[in-house]
């Protein structure tokens, strides 16, 4: 299968975001892509801290921008996974949340973000615990030969969320991210290769460039990691693009044949 993640730099305009979204996905279309990434807060990357900001920024799923995917996944008869958007929930907090399409354009899968960033970036603190509600768990999505499972960009961090999946058979980790280009360039390769090697999986994790409304840098780098650890294809730091990749269950199935005792 044919795989596109989208790498750019998204803003507070949500209508500029979203249009950009849908050309790039197209774009991706063109070249015959049957799967389509999105990375973190892709519709909307903003000052979250502002509670009035956040509760406009904020969607039901479905909403508008999952509407949007939705006719062009049947269209196109295309996967989507939206890597996040903000999902309205009760009080003053937002859900970030993914959510997976399939090509009838039906919503097969919604993952909330289980663990909330909290980092201090230079003189930047960021506290996502402030302004969202976490979610509680694990979401797996079959697709065809593969099951998938779900997670977004902090939640690499934590080993046995990924290891959870793997005892339930996935073959994909999707880590759609905002990830900081001070924590990337330390660690963004590092524990993507570490995640897929230590499951035997596919790795897809589309990731945003740019400077945020904070000065935030995200580290750009999206990358397809295979199940051996090895770097299929990376993005740049800086551009705007679309990486492209083949994913095939029988990799999986080599790479487990190979370490039996790995997935327990």
């Amino acid at each position: 299968m044919k795989i596109a993640l989208l790498q750019f730099c998204a803003t507070q305009d949500k209508a500029m975001n979203l249009a950009r979204a849908i050309a790039m996905s197209k774009e991706a279309i063109e070249r015959n892509a049957k799967f389509i990434l999105l990375p973190e807060v892709f519709n909307f990357r903003g000052d979250t801290s502002n509670k009035e900001l956040l509760a406009k920024a904020s969607e039901k799923i479905p909403g508008p921008t999952v509407d949007a995917f939705i006719l062009l996944a049947k269209k196109y008869k295309v996967l989507f996974l939206l890597g996040s958007i903000l999902e309205k929930a009760p009080g003053a907090r937002a859900y970030n949340s993914s959510v997976f399409i399939d090509s009838s354009g039906k919503i097969i899968a919604k993952y909330r973000k289980i663990h909330l960033f909290d980092a201090r970036i230079g003189d930047k603190i960021i506290k996502e615990d402030d302004s969202f509600r976490a979610g509680r768990r694990l979401v797996t999505v079959k697709m065809g030969e593969f099951k998938l499972g779900l997670s977004i960009c902090y939640d690499l961090r934590f080993p046995g969320l990924y290891q959870g999946y793997a005892r339930q058979g996935v073959e994909i980790l999707t880590v759609p991210s905002c990830f900081t280009r001070k924590t990337g360039k330390a660690h963004w390769e590092t524990l993507l290769r570490a995640r897929a090697i230590e499951n035997l999986a596919y790795v897809l994790a589309p990731n945003q460039v740019g400077i945020d409304v904070r000065g935030v840098r995200a580290h750009g780098h999206s990358m397809i990691i295979s199940p051996w650890g090895e770097v299929i294809a990376c993005a740049s730091a800086d551009a705007q693009e679309i990486i492209y990749g083949d994913i095939n269950v029988e990799e999986v199935r080599k790479a487990r044949s190979i370490l039996p005792g790995i997935i327990t």
